[in-house]
């Protein structure tokens, strides 16, 4: 199991100077590497790849001495990168959606930069990096397993973090419960399980949106360029974390609360997810795509099982019944008229997803014991 452990750090003045050399440069030469890429293929109709970009690195440093400063395998990383974006990209086009051509970095828009194997060591509340320095580090837990990379980030706010990416992680199982349920994600509510407890919405986005507009403001009637201007866009940003950092830690509890009551989670399929425009702002309060994130992650160290299963018409279908019962976005409640179940629309919907989702583990199961005794899939 892969798990990445992040800690505090704490750059003095020469090595906070070291650093942001380096991630400029690193962003210079991702800019390189993308406007290879553009050219080649503008005027002469070829691509190259990620290797043939990383051969040409040490006469890079050659010609322009200053590069010199940056570890060989961070150097590589940034060419990493540039592919992965266009892998990215063309991954995009192939499923028919919307594609978003790699962006070039301006000032102040790279934001980290990684070592594998080698460039650093760890000496107890020490970090250091070779050719920039030593960072006072925070190592609020124990590091495990094996680890693979250590990714050096700035944040907009300026704080400093280590990101080392870890193999080989030991699975820490729960206690099993014997139960599964279902998970139904809304505005009014952040969730509804099928037993019908809901979980309020914390709104931190509209909590803090007086502030954010204030603060937006402010930062708009300043000079570009000044002094005041760069204060006043930092309180913009240290707010705007604020929120995400909120955002965050309650996923985690909530990922944390779901573990205790089920051993199986099914939750919608939001991958192709579509909104109304008038909820996207609530929507993305809520961040329903990030969460799902971090319950899989933690479902995977905890013993946990989740199953996705689609959401379509999960909140018009009646989960006593399986008559289809039309309601429009403003009707909360649901009501058959076929079986007279009457439970909230949400509630409802949860118990369509718990269904949909243990008939697909079921299926699954049957499919796996065929093959176990030998017949051929279908």
């Amino acid at each position: 199991m892969k798990k990445t452990f992040k800690y505090r750090l704490y750059p003095n003045r020469a090595v906070e100077k070291s650093s942001d050399e380096i991630l400029d440069l690193c962003r210079i030469l991702y800019n390189l590497c993308l406007e290879q890429r553009r050219m080649l293929w503008q005027y002469h109709k070829k691509s190259i790849t990620c290797f043939d970009q990383i051969k040409q690195l040490p006469p890079l440093k050659k010609a322009f001495p200053e590069f010199k400063k940056v570890p060989s395998q961070t150097f590589q990383e940034v060419a990493e990168r540039v592919d992965k974006a266009f892998k990215g990209f063309f991954q995009r086009i192939k499923n028919g959606t919307r594609a978003g051509y790699p962006r070039f970095k301006s000032l102040g828009r790279y934001h980290s930069f990684t070592l594998k194997q080698a460039g650093w060591k760890l000496s107890g509340k020490v970090l250091e990096i070779k050719k920039i320095g030593s960072f006072k580090i925070i190592l609020h837990r124990p590091l495990g397993g094996n680890v693979k990379t250590v990714s050096i980030k700035r944040t907009v706010t300026g704080k400093w973090f280590a990101l080392f990416s870890c193999d080989d992680m030991p699975a820490r199982p729960l206690e099993k419960t014997g139960k599964a349920i279902g998970i139904d994600m809304g505005c009014e509510s952040f969730l509804v399980d099928s037993n019908g407890q809901g979980i309020d919405n914390p709104r931190f986005l509209k909590k803090k949106e007086a502030l954010l507009q204030e603060r937006q403001r402010a930062l708009s009637r300043k000079k570009k360029g000044s002094y005041r201007r760069s204060k006043a866009r930092l309180l913009l940003a240290k707010t705007h974390e604020k929120i995400a950092n909120m955002r965050r830690d309650f996923h985690f509890k909530i990922a944390n609360q779901l573990f205790k009551v089920a051993d199986i989670i099914c939750i919608e399929k939001l991958s192709v997810w579509k909104s109304w425009r008038t909820l996207n702002k609530s929507i993305r309060d809520a961040a329903w795509i990030s969460f799902f994130m971090i319950l899989r992650a933690k479902a995977e160290e905890a013993g946990r099982e989740i199953i996705e299963v689609p959401a379509r018409n999960t909140s018009q279908t009646c989960s006593g019944c399986g008559e289809t019962v039309e309601k429009t976005l403003s009707d909360r409640w649901h009501f058959c008229p076929f079986c007279h179940l009457s439970i909230s629309r949400d509630h409802n919907a949860a118990c369509n997803i718990l269904n949909l989702g243990t008939r697909f583990r079921e299926n699954q199961s049957s499919l796996l014991s065929r093959e176990a005794l030998g017949f051929s899939p279908e």
